[in-house]
């Protein structure tokens, strides 16, 4: 339990940080998308049900923050992180360009599910994809740039609250 709430925190602040920089960001007309930050490191690192827990969570704070069907986030997000887990003993995930490489790959596929499903019910969908293009390369430079801290933030506040480290589970 402790796990989760530790996880959980630290997505609730770098939440709050991409939440306000994409505030800055509206004059640009320019969005970052960063979900797969909310789900790599758990994935990677956590046991499945601490870290499924944490990722569902930050789910639930996208969904409430986002203008699509509540629980969209919820369950890409937990799918994102069944998908990486079951890949993790695939990686190195020790290392930190393979963390971020997963994390970018990560983001551009639910990038692109989330953009299917929200421009399908548009008039004219093939208008949206200059900006969505615009907004993906921005998100994906963005992602690699912070995904180094974002993980040793989750990390070092999991050192904070004392949790066990666990290797295989």
């Amino acid at each position: 339990m402790r796990r989760t709430l530790t996880l959980f925190l630290s997505l609730l602040v770098l939440w709050t940080v991409v939440t306000q920089l994409n505030h800055a960001l509206t004059s640009m007309h320019i969005y970052l998308f960063t979900g797969a930050l909310f789900v790599t490191f758990a994935a990677l690192t956590q046991p499945f049900g601490s870290g499924f827990w944490a990722s569902a969570l930050a789910g639930l704070v996208f969904d409430a923050n986002t203008p699509v069907a509540f629980g969209t986030h919820l369950l890409l997000f937990g799918a994102t992180h069944v998908v990486l887990f079951r890949l993790r003993d695939r990686v190195p995930r020790n290392d930190t360009f393979t963390r971020v490489s997963v994390a970018v790959l990560a983001n551009l596929v639910l990038f692109l599910v989330f953009s299917f499903v929200e421009t399908i019910h548009s008039p004219a969908p093939a208008a949206n994809w200059p900006r969505l293009l615009m907004d993906l390369v921005c998100s994906q430079v963005f992602l690699a740039l912070v995904a180094p801290w974002a993980f040793a933030l989750q990390a070092r506040a999991l050192e904070i609250a004392r949790v066990r480290r666990e290797e295989r589970s």
